[in-house]
């Protein structure tokens, strides 16, 4: 029994280790991602985002999300990757019950055509970036 109990947390250390790990940017998504924060020097993360400063969100790609409000960006990388999340027919779709968005809270990737779901992620840290005064 206790050989089992070993053998089962080395299993679940190993996956662990491997669902940290991020998918490689595109060539293409670097570059937006790099165009959209020229300039600018990031901040101390936050944990929550109030719901006014997301009303301008760009996808980068399936872990990345920007959401900018004025001269500042907010860089989210989601907890895992929302797999399909970069594709032009899909929407990230969050389901909010205060008045902002926060590390943790769960969005789901949504078929517009259909509505199906196609999947999930977790939000994490809003890292702001400010350009220089």
């Amino acid at each position: 029994m206790r050989l089992a109990m070993v053998g089962v947390a080395a299993l679940v250390a190993a996956g662990c280790e491997t669902a940290g790990e991020m998918p490689a940017r595109s060539d293409r998504a670097q570059a937006t991602f790099e165009r959209a924060l020229a300039g600018k020097t990031a901040g101390r993360a936050e944990k929550c985002l109030p719901l006014n400063r997301t009303r301008d969100m760009e996808k980068i790609d399936d872990t990345t999300l920007l959401f900018r409000d004025g001269r500042t960006t907010y860089v989210n990388t989601t907890l895992g990757a929302c797999n399909g999340m970069g594709s032009q027919s899909y929407a990230l779709v969050t389901r909010n019950i205060g008045p902002q968005l926060c590390r943790g809270d769960i969005a789901t990737v949504t078929d517009m055509t259909s509505g199906i779901t196609i999947g999930s992620c977790a939000l994490g840290d809003f890292v702001p970036y400010r350009s220089a005064p």
